[in-house]
């Protein structure tokens, strides 16, 4: 059985284009006019992704599973 599809992110009001995402994931962020975006925003299970939500410094990162919506990231 596949592993879900997990749906990434960025809160705009929150992101201040700290990059850090970018650091850590740069397959599955960039950030452009200040502000980070998802490239994917639906992606496959990728560690990288979950690091990137934990370490962004404003929290704006949610990762959750798709169809359950289950927050996998930021642990709360």
């Amino acid at each position: 059985m596949a592993e879900p599809r997990w749906e990434v992110t960025v809160d705009p009001g929150r992101c201040v284009g700290s990059g850090v995402c970018v650091a850590v994931a740069a397959a599955h962020f960039a950030v452009r006019e200040r502000r980070s975006r998802a490239l994917h925003p639906l992606t496959d299970p990728d560690d990288k992704v979950l690091d990137a939500a934990e370490t962004c410094p404003m929290e704006a990162i949610r990762v959750r599973e798709a169809g359950s919506g289950t927050l996998l990231a930021p642990v709360e």
